[in-house]
């Protein structure tokens, strides 16, 4: 019997609770949602472009997005120009090993070095290189990761009306301390 009575209770609150008619909403009212998922695939398909993105729908005041879109574009060319150098540096010296291999004559540009150097250099290029391809990758996913977290942050309130202040205080007169204060209005 009190199982009974317990699930009639329990509908009963499902009925008192439901809503009868339906609430018609205002189109104009209603904030137009950022996507922040939408934000990191523009990135992925051309870097930066989750950047603009999310410039373009940010409030008028906020801080905005667009002047990263240079900085990565530099990390990007600096991270690919030091991948394609040491690259054909490398292959340079693979090249001028080979022929001393076989007989011929060495680079102009390795000639001071034996055989064992131009394997040191080698070996301090192809090193080199794939650090400069983890550069390349790091800096893609910054910029990826970037885009995500400013997406997120689009429709953040940074209103006067949010603060939190810190401000030394005296617990006792012979102890002092800090006070935290947060404000929500």
């Amino acid at each position: 019997m009190r199982f009974f009575l317990c699930g009639c209770f329990m509908l009963s609150l499902v009925y008192l609770f439901a809503q009868e008619q339906n609430i018609e909403t205002n189109t104009s009212d209603t904030l137009k949602l950022h996507s922040p998922k939408k934000a990191v695939v523009f990135s992925a398909i051309l870097p930066g472009a989750g950047q603009v993105y999310n410039h373009i729908a940010m409030p008028k005041g906020k801080k905005k997005a667009f002047w990263k879109v240079p900085l990565i574009y530099a990390g990007l060319g600096a991270t690919g120009y030091f991948l394609v150098s040491n690259q054909l540096t490398q292959k340079a010296l693979k090249t001028d090993y080979t022929n001393r291999q076989n007989g011929g004559l060495p680079d102009v540009r390795w000639e001071q070095y034996d055989n064992e150097g131009i394997l040191t250099l080698y070996n301090q290029y192809l090193n080199k290189r794939d650090l400069s391809i983890l550069g390349v990758g790091a800096v893609y996913l910054f910029q990826l990761v970037d885009a995500g977290i400013e997406a997120h942050f689009v429709s953040f309130d940074v209103s006067e009306d949010l603060s939190m202040s810190l401000r030394p205080t005296l617990l006792s007169p012979n102890t002092a301390g800090v006070a935290l204060r947060l404000n929500f209005h």
